[in-house]
């Protein structure tokens, strides 16, 4: 009885001594930031927008345009938490210049945004020093939305998309507009995807056993004379 005692005891030590395995952290895919515009009621296709990324697993916060400072000072600790996880900023009319403003913050910060997107923005017209992705989506002709240019240390990328001859779009229904969205969610996907693992190498094949060899008629072979 006193062995088998002993023996539980070792059995339970040893279990104990050896050290849990955490599992591994998967990568995060990121934060997309949606601002609205005036009046924070103007602009629900940002609503709409961050339902299609959280319905496909990217993580997506709609919030009023006059946030822009704290959101930016929140995105930047939460990508430094997350190890460089991306940062993508959406606006539309006040809130397409609240993102501009964003991206310019966020890189002052050293955690740039990977990707900005504007509706239609109304006030400002120039991207000054902000590094990553800017595609401005306007309308010239509706008596609101601006061109884009960049300004003295933007050191980005930065694409005017013209929507003058988009039938059925205006100031107030361009961040709605459903094959916009397909654009936007197509770019923040190619950003947020998670890498996929590497295939496993297969074990190598076992050496083939080399054949029996019959003794008896080797020893008989090696007697006769040459």
């Amino acid at each position: 009885m006193k062995v088998l005692r002993f023996a539980f005891a070792l059995v339970a030590a040893l279990v104990l001594a050896v050290p849990a395995v955490a599992a591994p952290a998967q990568a995060s895919r990121g934060h997309v930031y949606l601002l609205r515009g005036l009046a924070n009621i103007f602009s629900l296709g940002m609503d709409d927008l961050a339902a299609k990324l959280n319905a496909r697993g990217i993580p997506a916060t709609v919030h009023e345009y006059g946030q822009w400072a704290s959101l930016a000072d929140a995105a930047a600790a939460e990508s430094r938490a997350n190890g460089g996880a991306p940062i993508i900023v959406v606006g539309h009319s006040l809130g397409a210049d609240a993102a501009i403003q964003m991206g310019e913050r966020l890189t002052a910060l050293g955690r740039p945004a990977r990707l900005v997107v504007t509706f239609d923005p109304v006030g400002v017209k120039q991207v000054g020093p902000a590094a990553g992705r800017f595609v401005n989506y306007y309308q010239s002709n509706n008596g609101y939305g601006k061109r884009l240019s960049t300004g003295p240390g933007f050191r980005g990328s930065l694409q005017n998309r013209n929507l003058d001859g988009a039938g059925g779009i205006d100031h107030f229904n361009i961040e709605k507009a459903p094959r916009l969205h397909a654009e936007v969610i197509s770019s923040i996907q190619a950003l947020t995807a998670r890498p996929k693992p590497k295939p496993r190498a297969k074990p190598a094949e076992p050496a083939a056993a080399p054949a029996p060899v019959d003794s008896a008629a080797a020893a008989s072979a090696a007697a006769k004379p040459m």
